[in-house]
Order: structure tokens, then sequence, then C-alpha cells
């Protein structure tokens, strides 16, 4: 076997033309593979932020609905990201988080197929869409059929109203095959519902080529929107003229400011929103968009393989006899753009290594997980993240009681 170097790694650096780091303000004595929890911050949000506040809140007040843009902020991020997803700008919008949007499109899902009982789901994903979806389904009066990812699309027949399913699984970054599940589900008539928290931004996505019905995603993990930055809900065009979302909330009216004591639903996407938008985390995640600019989404994927590839390599050639595997599919084509390691002290290991400055995320109850942005992450940061595994297990410097002390956050 040829053995990787830290020379070579320094090489592929060098060789990057997709990496876009200097668009972001990283801490230099850092290496931050968790993206794929909270991105790191571009460096134009922070003055973006202090013109929102210092002049348009500040001095523009209640003018600046008008006079800053603030009104259409949804729309207009809705649509930087329309461009990741492989849609039209005006089939998405920015709104709410993941769970509420989930819980919308879900009963708007169920509404439109009232002849049919069954909800396609997979419990060993996050647990937010398990929740929701009993909810829904309660309500309803539908049943939920629980897969697994092996055989998901087995299990989509004529009796299927809806397939929700997340396309990168949070903790082993197994992938769905969007277009085949999605391409089985519209073979029976069922809808599909994708969420796509861990894949926006990292890969191309497609959903109009696929004939995906709806989607949801995340601001603040590969869009780098900040902690807690609202969310976005796609909804094919096809569907806007029927659809019947529960959430009927004064900013999905055909005219808010009309005030009408009758609800009448936008015609467009706006029907999506419901209360008034979380506006400076709306104008933090339009302006971090602005980092996919001119991007190319097959070389963003492209680089998070090469990345997640010698990551494994790495694994293999320096923690062999560590207690490390590999958590994650081997096959990069079944493989989203982190990698998950289990070992039976991984808490206190992630522990360790932020100590060292190198962040990384803990999944209950085994997992480290390396979530890989391509826009920012190099390939010396996997050599040094693994030089860091090996030097920590080998020294048994995880082994104290500070690091097995679990956080309220871990």
């Amino acid at each position: 076997m040829v053995m990787i170097t830290q020379a070579q790694c320094q090489a592929m650096d060098a060789a990057d033309q997709t990496g876009r780091r200097s668009l972001f303000d990283l801490p230099p004595d850092t290496i931050y593979l968790d993206g794929g929890s909270l991105g790191a911050m571009p460096a134009g949000v922070p003055g973006r932020m202090k013109v929102a506040l210092e002049e348009e809140w500040a001095h523009g007040i209640t003018r600046s609905w008008n006079d800053a843009g603030w009104y259409f902020a949804p729309q207009r991020a809705g649509a930087q990201i329309a461009r990741l997803l492989g849609v039209d700008g005006d089939e998405v919008i920015v709104a709410d988080s993941t769970s509420v949007n989930l819980f919308k499109v879900l009963m708007a899902a169920l509404r439109m197929k009232r002849d049919r009982t069954v909800v396609v789901a997979e419990k060993s994903n996050f647990p937010t869409n398990a929740y929701i979806a009993e909810s829904a389904c309660r309500l309803m009066g539908a049943e939920i059929r629980w897969v697994d990812a092996e055989n998901a699309a087995e299990a989509i027949d004529a009796d299927v109203a809806v397939v929700s399913l997340v396309h990168v699984n949070y903790r082993t970054s197994r992938r769905h095959d969007l277009g085949a599940i999605t391409r089985r589900a519209r073979e029976v008539g069922a809808l599909t519902i994708w969420d796509l928290c861990h894949s926006v931004g990292v890969m191309p996505l497609d959903l109009n080529r696929h004939g995906v019905d709806f989607a949801i995603g995340c601001g603040y993990k590969y869009l780098n929107g900040g902690p807690g930055a609202p969310a976005h809900v796609f909804v094919a065009r096809r569907h806007l003229s029927a659809l019947d979302q529960p959430l009927t909330g004064w900013h999905g009216h055909a005219k808010p400011f009309d005030f009408s004591e009758k609800y009448r639903p936008h015609p467009g996407i706006e029907q999506m929103l419901v209360g008034t938008a979380p506006q400076l985390g709306v104008l933090a995640l339009e302006e971090a968009l602005k980092v996919y600019d001119g991007t190319n989404l097959d070389a963003i994927r492209a680089k998070s393989l090469g990345l997640s590839e010698l990551f494994i390599a790495l694994v293999d050639q320096e923690l062999d006899g560590l207690g490390f595997t590999v958590g994650s599919p081997r096959n990069p084509d079944e493989r989203g753009s982190h990698i998950s390691l289990v070992h039976d002290q991984a808490h206190a290991v992630t522990q360790a290594m932020i100590a060292r400055k190198i962040v990384n995320g803990f999944r209950t109850p085994d997992m480290l997980r390396f979530g890989l942005a391509p826009l920012y992450t190099r390939y010396i940061d996997i050599w040094n993240t693994v030089a860091a595994l090996k030097a920590i297990v080998r020294e048994g410097a995880w082994d104290t009681p500070e690091f097995k002390i679990r956080k309220v956050v871990s």
C-alpha cells in the first residue's frame, strides 16, 4: 500500500480551485470540522449586520421594511438557495425552522392525498422528523410505515400517500438515492418530501429534474447562516395552486396588509410564510449565501468526496488497532459530506480534540462526526485531525474526568 504523506495533503491544497477559505472568518489556530452542525461565519456577515443594526434598524426603523428591502428578504434568500437545489427562484422561500416547515409540507401533502393513509418514514434518522411525522399522522388519521435506509424504496406501494425521508443521515452520512426513490414514489402516485439539512450546499440536488414535490432545509449548517438561522422550504410549482398548508398566518395571505378577516392564501411560494420573519437572521443568511456566488456544485461535491476519501484512507493507514471503525459508507456514492468514526470513548476523545483546538462533533452513544465543508475545509486539516486522533488515543489523553463530563450541548 502506498503511504499518504503530509506533503501530498499540502500539494492537494495548493491545487485546490474550489475552496474559498478567504471568504470566511475562521480562528487561525483552530481546525473546524463541525460545519455540518454550525457553519463557519462568512467574513461579510458582520459588516452587513452592522448596517442592519446601526442604520436600517436604528435610523430607518419601520421605514426599512420598504426602504431597505426587508420585507422581501425571505424571497431573495430563497432565490439564492433555489440555485443550490436545482429549482426556480420562486419555488423556495426562507421561513421558520426545518421542524415547522416539515409540519407544513407533510400536512399539506396528506391533505392532497386524502384517499391514502400511509406515510413512509425512517425512524433511525433525525428524531424531530419522527416526532413531526407522528403528530401529523395523528391529526390526519394516517399511519407511518417505518423503514430502514436499505429498504425504503421497497416499502413504497399504492397505499402510500407521502414518502418523507432525510437525504443524508445525520449520524452515519449514509445518503439515499434521491432520484431512484422519487422515481419510485411517482410510479405509484405518492408525494415526496426530502429533508436536505445535511446535503444542501455540498452537492448537486436537481430537485426539479427528479420531480421532487417538497423539500426542507437548514440555514445554519453548510449554508453558514449563523446560529438558529431560518430554514427554507421548496414547493414544486405544480402544487402551489392546490396547496393547503395548516399554519395560515398573515404573512401567507394574498394581501397581508389588507388585514382581511378571511384567509386567502398567496398564490405563490409566499403562502408558506406564517408570521413576521426573524429579520436579522434572514439578512445574515442572505449575506452568508454570497459565498456561493459563482460556485460549481459538481466541483464542490468532488472536493467533498476528495476530503472524505482522504479521511478514510488516513484512518485505515494511521488508526489501525486504536479502536476506531469507519461509521460512514465507504462507497462514495452512498455518502454525504461528513465522516463518522465509531469509538467506545467517542465523547471523551471529542472533548480531548476540542481541547487541542480541533473541533468535531459527537453523536451519542459512540460516534465522532467530522463535517467536511468544501468551501473552507483543507486537505491538511484532515491530515492534522487524524494525527491528533492517533496521539490522543495512544497517549490516553482522553482519559481524564473533565473530558468525560457531558455538557448540555454535546
